[in-house]
């Protein structure tokens, strides 16, 4: 089963390509690494707009959580929280190439809630009638995405709010939690992660059609979620196998996929892709901090088949109980 995985791995400097790729080939190249400023910071970017400006969070020493902009200069915004926030929880979640973010925070009482900024305006947003509302990505169009528990059971269901105010939600059937992580500019399709009823972590797509198909999970995959794509279709995320390690993912339709971790490093996780294959990501480095990264894709990757065929529907389900352990998540709710 590893093996499988090896084939596809490669090792290569941090400034240069694959070591001698075939002609025809594509590689991956790092071209930056990134911390937010502050001692002890952990540094977790989550999207990418088309400028290169990286929408993200960093937890400071004490456990705070907040959303920071890295700029395509290399500058920093200061720390983003909701003035709603009481918990020392706000993240950023997504960036259009106009610089509006989309994120969430916590309060008190534990539930998470949503918001819009533009500029240093706060615009919060819940779906409405729900209990929990989590904002994940936004495209450039102005269609947000995320997750909403309806009822207060920590089940979410996956969601679209247009740019109109309207509200899609949808949910792979037999799921204990589905959630939306960005919609292509031209609304063709969607990626996301769900829950399965054994708590295990599977990456799916919603086509234009609103047709879901899932399972999506490369070989070797004990847990895969899919974060972000451009508009060539390219998707990007991150799985773990058997071992212990996490790989970065780029995940070509229907079901070919190739490997990325970066040098050195037992978690790789890619969060955001732009138009011109600039990826966002992060590693955690042999102490436990993670640090960011951008990287570009050269050329054509070489993708490997899965060897699977996934289900496709559109109907509606009926959805279990979510695993809200930490293990199940990464420690966080929802992946990030």
């Amino acid at each position: 089963m590893f093996s499988s995985i090896l084939a596809v791995l490669c090792s290569f400097p941090l400034t240069g390509t694959f070591a001698q790729p075939p002609p025809s080939s594509g590689s991956i190249e790092v071209i930056a690494t990134f911390d937010y400023p502050g001692t002890g910071n952990q540094t977790l970017p989550q999207k990418i707009n088309g400028k290169g400006d990286v929408v993200g969070v960093f937890i400071d020493s004490t456990g705070v959580e907040r959303g920071f902009i890295r700029y395509s200069d290399g500058s920093f915004s200061a720390p983003i929280a909701d003035p709603n926030d009481t918990a020392g929880f706000t993240e950023g979640r997504g960036i259009t190439n106009s610089g509006l973010v989309v994120g969430d925070y916590l309060i008190s009482d534990g539930t998470i809630h949503s918001f819009f900024l533009s500029g240093s305006t706060f615009t919060e947003y819940d779906v409405p009638g729900t209990v929990q509302t989590n904002f994940l990505g936004i495209n450039d169009p102005g269609d947000a995405t995320g997750g909403f528990d309806p009822d207060g059971s920590g089940v979410f269901q996956g969601f679209i709010l247009d740019r109109h105010g309207v509200v899609t939600s949808f949910a792979v059937p037999g799921a204990g939690g589905t959630f939306a992580y960005e919609l292509s500019n031209t609304n063709k399709l969607l990626v996301g992660y769900f829950v399965d009823s054994s708590g295990i972590l599977h990456g799916y797509y919603r086509d234009a059609a609103g047709a879901l198909h899932f399972p999506i999970d490369p070989t070797g995959s004990v847990a895969t979620i899919l974060f972000g794509l451009n508009e060539k279709n390219l998707v990007v995320g991150r799985y773990s196998d058997s071992s212990g390690v996490t790989h970065g993912l780029f995940f070509g339709l229907p079901s070919s996929f190739f490997t990325f971790d970066y040098p050195g490093a037992t978690f790789t996780s890619l969060n955001g892709i732009n138009s011109n294959g600039t990826v966002c990501g992060r590693y955690v480095d042999a102490s436990g901090i993670a640090h960011g990264f951008l990287a570009r894709v050269k050329g054509k990757l070489p993708l490997t088949s899965m060897g699977m065929k996934t289900k496709t529907t559109v109907a509606p389900s009926q959805v279990v109980s979510l695993d809200s352990s930490s293990a199940a998540w990464g420690n966080a709710t929802p992946a990030r």
